[in-house]
């Protein structure tokens, strides 16, 4: 198995063949309910009716052009980010990584643009992941990830979680950019909070650094809000999308402030693949479905969710803490890793991050009966552990 594959990845041994809203399906025909949805991903679910028959069409019409040439998705996609974001303009990307590259650079020369170019540092956050590309990862905090790969990008900095003297400090060295995640998703679900952002953008403000929100796994509307950074009522001045993006297909998008689309010229960033048409339309259903409703149902059943971890954790002491806003929640326990192993033995899947955290990221159009119907499995999977 895998003989011929790079070993990268510590596969499970069942084989997905097919899925069906939140339910996947092995080669034998059992059954999981999915609550990882492809790492934060398959937010329509799995066989989504409307994404099938709009891609089935689309495969059939037009797949590739280039970005040399336009297609009838490019402007309505990103008019529709910019209407659900307020941020101004998008560049299209082929992943999370590659949005926060595009973000880096657009810093750097925002900068030099302004006759400043000398602000070429970045600050970051313990604990912060933001992509495996190398500048992507010079701005990750984790040993495990960064060391195999050094030297990476030099004059990054980075500040503990939590600590707004610690980040003003490092502000003052005027880097370009300063990028955090509202939500760290690798790093254990760790939230922030709206008084941390707000300190963010108020010393990015008296500094004159950009800020970058990296939403990659916690935008688009994952917390009920499009971006997680609403919650705070913070407006940054970039922020990076992937993810669910495009329902399951590679695509990922860096969004810029009035004022900043003029910072790339022709010539100075590109990409062959991002934006074309297949993967557009099926971020243009994505898009839609937020707008007209989903957006909506995604807060209804993150609270439900939060609601449930919650009870569970008043009758399990084993669980030190629940985390998380909307359709991104956490359990955190010394057990995580038995516990995610549990579930996954009686048809739930999650995942463990950060060591001691299970994750929680189930498709956006995932039922109240699903809901509690994971809860219980959850429930059962804690009593089998203690």
């Amino acid at each position: 198995m895998d003989e011929h594959v790079i070993r990268t990845y510590l596969r499970a041994d069942e084989v997905f063949v097919e899925g069906e809203g939140c339910i996947l399906r092995d080669a034998s025909g059992r059954e999981w309910l999915d609550f990882l949805g492809g790492i934060a991903v398959s937010a329509l679910g799995h066989g989504h009716p409307r994404l099938v028959a709009e891609l089935r069409d689309q495969a059939g019409r037009l797949l590739h052009t280039s970005n040399l040439y336009r297609h009838p998705y490019t402007e309505r996609v990103a008019g529709l980010l910019a209407e659900l974001s307020g941020m101004q303009a998008v560049f299209f990307t082929n992943s999370g990584a590659e949005a926060v590259e595009c973000a880096l650079k657009l810093a750097r020369k925002y900068h030099e643009s302004r006759g400043d170019g000398g602000r070429d540092g970045f600050v970051a956050v313990e604990g912060g992941f933001h992509g495996r590309t190398m500048g992507a990862l010079s701005v990750t905090s984790g040993r495990k990830y960064r060391e195999p790969f050094e030297p990476l990008l030099p004059g990054v900095t980075f500040v503990p979680r939590g600590d707004q003297d610690a980040l003003r400090a490092a502000l003052e060295t005027r880097p370009a950019a300063l990028i955090l995640e509202p939500i760290q998703g690798e790093g254990g679900i760790y939230e922030h909070g709206a008084a941390y952002l707000r300190a963010a953008r108020e010393a990015c403000d008296a500094t004159g650094t950009l800020l970058v929100h990296d939403e990659v796994q916690c935008g688009t509307g994952r917390t009920g809000r499009f971006l997680c950074g609403d919650h705070a009522g913070i407006r940054p001045d970039v922020v990076t999308l992937a993810k669910p993006l495009a329902a399951g297909l590679p695509m990922g998008a860096t969004l810029v402030r009035e004022g900043l689309e003029d910072t790339l010229r022709p010539g100075d960033h590109g990409s062959t693949f991002a934006g074309g048409p297949f993967v557009t339309r099926a971020a243009l259903v994505l898009l839609e479905e937020l707008r007209d409703g989903l957006l909506d149902a995604v807060a209804t059943r993150g609270a439900q969710l939060r609601e449930g971890l919650l009870r569970l954790e008043e009758t399990h002491p084993v669980i030190q803490e629940v985390r998380g806003i909307g359709l991104i929640q956490g359990l955190r326990l010394e057990r995580a890793k038995e516990l995610q192993q549990l579930c996954y033995d009686n048809g739930l899947i999650v995942n463990c991050t950060a060591g001691d955290v299970v994750r929680f990221l189930p498709p956006y159009v995932v039922s109240a009966a699903e809901v509690d119907r994971a809860l219980d499995i959850v429930g059962h999977a804690l009593a089998q552990l203690r």
